[in-house]
């Protein structure tokens, strides 16, 4: 083991490679806690596409399972070490290596920041539009491998909707570049988008050229409604899409989650049962916040308004974004991620709540509703050995819910370890079938994030 330790850094010299047990630990698990990682034989920490190149080359040669990673954000396991494995980090590879305002693209590396990537771009009238909550801390490559959404997917699209072209590292060290960099495109396979999604099980994504978009000329207007119900939120978003209003942002949040944040930070949300956060960033901002303002009274919200000041919009997006952190305060959290048509986002609501009752377990939800995506978390004590039988019981009975909706198991954390044992019952034989085919083609060995997705 040790020549072959030497080997990789003789290919590697000027990256990082770890192998102190402790050390390795901070990078063999992402924010999925309830996965048990396994062992890294070793860590890369590359700085440069060629790190990539030789670390894939050297995986290939000696068999090495190959474990991509960004910032370590993600929820679906899919960043968990197997024993004996390389962890290949690209955390490190924090270049924008161009920003072309003519053109509205931009070419960043994995390592990248999305927040620095919108701010880099600001300065030029733009805006990159994917908005995950994790936005400040996950990396553009971490969201191109899950195929990250955010805030304002409602408007913009999920990642997948921003990327023009990949730059990949496939195993065995081949550099794949895929795309292109203008608006319209169709040559050949889409191999772009077969690339983003595929959560590291088919190469190492590098750099990736990206569709930047006009920034609004001013903060998005805001409005905030308070319900009765979560339910009847939900039918305050269907009603809100029903009237054919183009959001940017349209965001629910539960009672218990609203509880959560309101302990910690003393919010005065503690009572509140539901509440709707929706934005408006076009040129008629201020009409359609009214619009939506106007919608919300119809559909008997207790409360509802407009902000004030950009101050205030920013702080009730700042609530929105506290909901994780303020749910894992309270225990072991299992964060989930289905996703429905969006009229059918009230009836998925109630099997939520239903499933939750049933099972006796707690179950907090947060929605980016304008999708008819939510984000049921499973909250349990600290200390458990495993997760509860009664918790995966619930969720096997939400996810199948989706599914019986028209929906999916994920709507952008992935399917990493978590939800392998549910893919096929949404996928099917054939669609099975073709993955197993695509994943033998371009990694015959098996060396890439194996356990993950299939």
């Amino acid at each position: 083991m040790g020549d072959e330790l030497d080997q990789l850094r003789a290919v590697v010299p000027d990256a990082a490679v770890l192998t102190d047990p402790d050390v390795m630990a901070a990078y063999s698990r992402d924010q999925t806690t309830v996965v048990t990682a396994g062992q890294p034989r070793c860590v890369v920490l590359a700085s440069r596409t060629h790190h990539v190149t030789a670390a894939l080359t050297w995986a290939q040669q000696h068999r090495v399972p190959v474990v991509p990673r960004g910032a370590g954000t993600g929820l679906a396991g899919g960043a968990t070490a197997t024993d004996g494995c390389l962890v290949l980090s690209t955390a490190r590879m924090t270049a924008i290596r161009e920003l072309d305002p003519v053109n509205e693209v931009a070419v960043a590396e994995a390592g990248v920041l999305t927040a620095d990537l919108d701010h880099a771009a600001a300065g030029h009238g733009l805006m990159y539009a994917p908005d995950p909550s994790s936005s400040e801390i996950s990396t553009i490559g971490g969201n191109l491998a899950t195929n990250a959404g955010g805030l304002r997917c409602v408007k913009y699209g999920v990642t997948r909707d921003s990327v023009l072209g990949l730059e990949v590292v496939l195993p065995g060290g081949q550099v794949l570049r895929t795309g292109r960099r203008t608006v319209k495109g169709v040559t050949g396979y889409d191999l772009t988008g077969l690339f983003v999604g595929s959560e590291g099980t088919l190469g190492v994504i590098t750099s990736a050229t990206l569709r930047l978009r006009p920034r609004p000329d001013r903060y998005p207007s805001t409005v905030t409604a308070t319900f009765d119900s979560f339910e009847a939120a939900a039918g305050a978003v269907s009603a809100v899409l029903a009237a054919r209003l183009r959001p940017s942002m349209l965001e629910l949040m539960d009672a218990a989650t609203l509880r959560a944040i309101d302990d910690w930070k003393n919010t005065g949300f503690g009572d509140v049962q539901a509440l709707l956060i929706a934005q408006d960033d076009g040129d008629q901002a201020d009409q359609g916040a009214a619009a939506m303002l106007e919608i919300c009274e119809r559909e008997a919200a207790a409360t509802a308004q407009v902000s004030a000041s950009e101050a205030e919009s920013r702080q009730l997006l700042e609530l929105r974004r506290l909901a994780y952190p303020a749910l894992e305060r309270l225990g072991v959290t299992l964060t989930e991620d289905v996703c429905v048509p969006r009229s059918k986002l009230p009836e998925m609501v109630g099997r939520i709540e239903r499933a939750a009752q049933k099972h006796g377990v707690i179950i907090a939800t947060v929605a980016h509703a304008g999708d008819g995506n939510l984000h049921p978390l499973f909250v349990f004590d600290r200390g458990l050995p495993d997760v509860p039988a009664t918790v995966w019981s619930a969720a096997d009975e939400i996810f199948r819910g989706a599914l019986d909706l028209g929906g999916t198991l994920t709507g952008e954390h992935g399917v990493g370890i978590i939800k392998r044992r549910w893919l096929a019952a949404e996928l099917g034989p054939a669609s099975m079938a073709v993955h197993h085919a695509i994943k033998q083609a371009l990694d015959p060995d098996g060396i890439m994030n194996p356990g993950k997705v299939l």
